[in-house]
């Protein structure tokens, strides 16, 4: 219990302080950073037991800092990125075709049967599309493609949309970090950004949550 704290607090840190831990990152380990920030983006979306790391707000940060240091190319974290989440993606839809609902019996504290539940209402109201819009939701992007490979999607039809995802997300969050993190009053206020990044990508979820107690 006290390793999760510890791990849950590590996340909380960095999350509110990606700004300066990957400046500190690209300062340290220099073009390696590239490498560290795709194994987080392929980790986040491949990998089931590990929703809950900082996408969004990592992809914002990380055109900001390519913004203000040379050493990170935005038009190299881009398309590497994108690789990234389409690789993630595709290993957790084999993991769900493979092994299903089994992976809960693993009882791990962050694998919530409620997160793939919750992720299953999104394909009953919306379908393929769900792929699409699950990658600007927190927690629901890392099991969509798990639930496409647990239910009856075909492959071709799931990587149409994953690959429309994917280059829809990293390549929108990434460019917007790109052009606003320079700004002053941004880079003054990043936590600030950071929350409501956080907060506009929690709305849908929040909205279903409500209909679902109130409808």
């Amino acid at each position: 219990m006290e390793f999760l704290l510890s791990l849950i607090e590590l996340a909380k840190d960095w999350v509110l302080h990606l700004d300066e831990k990957l400046e500190w990152l690209v300062g340290e380990y220099q073009t390696l950073t590239y490498l560290i920030l795709f194994l987080i983006v392929f980790v986040e979306t491949g990998l089931v037991v590990m929703p809950l790391l900082p996408g969004d707000s990592l992809l914002f940060a990380a055109g900001s800092i390519a913004a203000l240091d040379g050493t990170l190319n935005i038009a190299i974290l881009i398309p590497l990125l994108i690789v990234a989440a389409l690789l993630g993606d595709n290993t957790n839809y084999f993991i769900g075709s493979r092994f299903g609902v089994r992976v809960f019996d693993l009882n791990w504290k962050l694998l919530k049967r409620e997160y793939l539940e919750r992720t299953e209402t999104f394909y009953e109201k919306h379908g393929g599309y769900t792929l699409i819009m699950a990658r600007f939701v927190p927690i629901v992007r890392t099991f969509a493609p798990f639930a496409a490979g647990l239910g009856t999607m075909k492959y071709r039809t799931f990587l149409m949309y994953c690959i429309a995802g994917a280059v829809l997300w990293v390549s929108s969050i990434s460019t917007l970090g790109y052009v606003l993190g320079s700004h002053p009053w941004v880079k003054a206020h990043f936590e600030t950004v950071v929350f409501g990044i956080i907060g506009i990508s929690l709305l849908p979820v929040l909205w279903q949550a409500l209909k679902s107690k109130w409808g």
